[in-house]
């Protein structure tokens, strides 16, 4: 079978991209509001793109109700700041009912009843129940496309990580053990994976 992605509208597009390019990492992002307030969302067009400066990439689409910028886009362009979790498995619901689109300064968190833990050294909180958060400020925002769809570049600052999931060996490296994070991955339509078994292989010389 073949797809000619040129003859597909773009939310065909969407659609086939995010059945095809699998699994994605979630990046659960928490911003500020002009309020005040917090704003909680996920976004799977997203990942790490460079290591100096330390980059993550999100890609933000429009609200699907009246095409304005979604909130968490807005609030990066204002104010520059944002804290993204990885989430795991026993978070999956929340982190599916924070994709619902509410109005601006209506907070997620309150919704869904999510603590909150200081960030140390950051002016965004984080939340506790995460076992990986990274503090992150803007670095740059291209608009692509007819939607347009907003590439954000995040530097990343800081990163929290749960005692449980990280540690140092002998040589002083940073382990992350990934079984113990048991991060959910996005699939296509309403598909999520959880962890599974790993692999290693020793990349050759």
């Amino acid at each position: 079978m073949y797809v000619d992605l040129d003859a597909l509208a773009p939310d065909q597009v969407y659609f086939t991209l995010t059945q095809t390019v699998i699994p994605r990492p979630i990046a659960w992002v928490l911003t500020g509001n002009a309020d005040g307030s917090l704003n909680l969302a996920p976004f799977s067009y997203f990942n790490a793109v460079a290591s100096d400066p330390p980059l993550v990439m999100l890609s933000i689409g429009r609200k699907p109700t009246d095409g304005g910028p979604k909130d968490t886009c807005r609030n990066i362009a204002e104010r520059g700041r944002f804290v993204i979790h990885i989430a795991h498995r026993e978070l999956l619901d929340a982190l599916n009912e924070s994709s619902a689109t509410l109005p601006y300064g209506e907070s997620e968190l309150e919704r869904l009843g999510l603590a909150l833990e200081p960030f140390e050294g950051f002016d965004l909180p984080r939340l506790a129940a995460c076992r990986i958060a990274m503090a992150c400020e803007r670095f740059a925002i291209h608009e692509i496309g007819a939607a347009p769809q907003a590439l954000i570049l995040g530097r990343v600052r800081r990163i929290w990580y749960d005692d449980a999931v990280a540690e140092h060996d002998p040589r002083g490296r940073l382990v992350v053990h990934a079984e113990r994070v048991d991060p959910i991955a996005r699939l296509g339509a309403s598909e999520y994976v959880t962890f599974g078994a790993i692999e290693r292989r020793r990349r050759p010389r």
